[in-house]
């Protein structure tokens, strides 16, 4: 699999990433990250793309083998990543709202801490 994100406004990092595929990507909604707080907090979770009319887009998570790790699950997105908000925030999806934020991606070796979306039709 590949994850490729240019430099945009959702996250200034452009990424060009292969990883060996582990398993099926499955659709996200909600995340438990440890960047910004070493307890971790819960996070609703977007992909973000370039259309200027919708950029919202598919957030997945995938198993992948990792060199240092062994198997993480990559959580990303659109063209332009993954849009992160803590799950107590009601706000609509914003590129100025600061208490939200852009990743390329994120790297999680716990799938406790990944959410997976309804499926539709499954």
């Amino acid at each position: 699999m590949v994850v490729e994100v240019e430099s945009n406004p959702n996250c200034e990092s452009s990424l060009y990433a292969r990883f060996r595929e582990s398993g099926p990507a499955r659709r996200v909604d909600k995340i438990r990250t440890f960047e910004r707080r070493s307890e971790g907090e819960w996070c609703w979770v977007t992909g973000w793309s370039d259309d200027p009319d919708n950029p919202r887009c598919a957030a997945y998570a995938q198993l992948v083998e990792d060199s240092g790790a062994g198997l993480t699950y990559v959580v990303f997105g659109g063209l332009w990543g993954i849009r992160l908000k803590p799950m107590t925030l009601e706000e609509d999806w914003n590129l100025e709202d600061r208490r939200q934020w852009g990743e390329p991606y994120l790297a999680l070796a716990d799938q406790r801490d990944i959410h997976y979306a309804e499926e539709v039709g499954g």
